[in-house]
């Protein structure tokens, strides 16, 4: 017979390479849940507690202490152990004061970038589309999945590929970060990820083909890369920190 419906297992070989976990010592690795993220973008919430963090040796400790309440990601408890935790997205402990955003290095693999308290209220997020709904209302949709309702009045100031900076967990608008020339992005994909720096030029293509963007970094070094990878973190310096 065919199997029906989505796997609910995975293999540690055919895990993700975004994810730091031994790959050879055990065969089956924990399948995230659909959810904000993708598979490709996102990390389980056992494997920060166990494998990244370090406060549990095995997962029925780390399952003990989700039970408990003692994870925040973006400011709210997660109880589930499967939760998908993706780029940008704030992982807290409040026992030990400890604040990390998730974001990729320069091999592509994600880590957790030690943050402030202060930094750990605000998350940037990329508005991936947009549509109108009813009752006047215009839906954005962002990144991690979640949605953001503005009024038809001020559609024209949120576009595709800008930013909201959003203080968490209240979901409120604190800036809107536009994708324009001069726009300080960080690349979270392809073979420049991680690389940062300020947009230089945006190239568009006919018949379909993907938009280019031109970056220059820190040292002055010109590099480019996919409209879709450029992340908008500030209008001229970064509103977040960097690893």
């Amino acid at each position: 017979m065919a199997r029906k419906g989505a796997k609910r297992h995975l293999k540690r070989l055919a895990a993700p390479d975004q994810w730091y976990i031994s790959r050879k010592r055990y065969k089956w690795a924990v399948r995230p849940r659909p959810g904000p993220h993708s598979m490709k973008t996102s990390i389980p919430l056992l494997y920060i507690v166990r494998d990244y963090l370090g406060y549990a040796k095995t997962a029925r400790e780390a399952r003990k202490i989700l039970n408990e309440g003692r994870i925040l990601v973006d400011g709210r408890v997660r109880r589930d152990y499967k939760f998908p935790v993706g780029i940008m997205d704030v992982v807290s402990i409040p026992e030990t004061g400890e604040h990390y955003r998730v974001l990729p290095n320069r091999i592509g693999k994600l880590v957790l970038h030690p943050i402030s308290e202060k930094e750990a209220n605000i998350k940037p997020l990329r508005i991936s589309n947009k549509r109108m709904v009813k009752g006047a209302k215009v839906q954005l949709n962002l990144h991690d999945g979640s949605n953001h309702l503005v009024t038809v009045d001020d559609k024209d100031n949120y576009r595709t590929a800008y930013t909201v900076l959003m203080k968490v967990p209240d979901r409120e608008v604190i800036e809107i970060l536009p994708f324009d020339v001069g726009a300080y992005v960080f690349v979270t994909r392809g073979k420049n990820v991680a690389r940062k720096g300020k947009i230089v030029e945006v190239r568009r293509f006919p018949m379909g083909w993907p938009d280019v963007v031109t970056i220059e970094d820190e040292n002055g070094e010109l590099f480019d890369t996919l409209k879709e990878y450029a992340f908008v973190v500030g209008k001229e310096k970064p509103e977040i920190s960097l690893p």
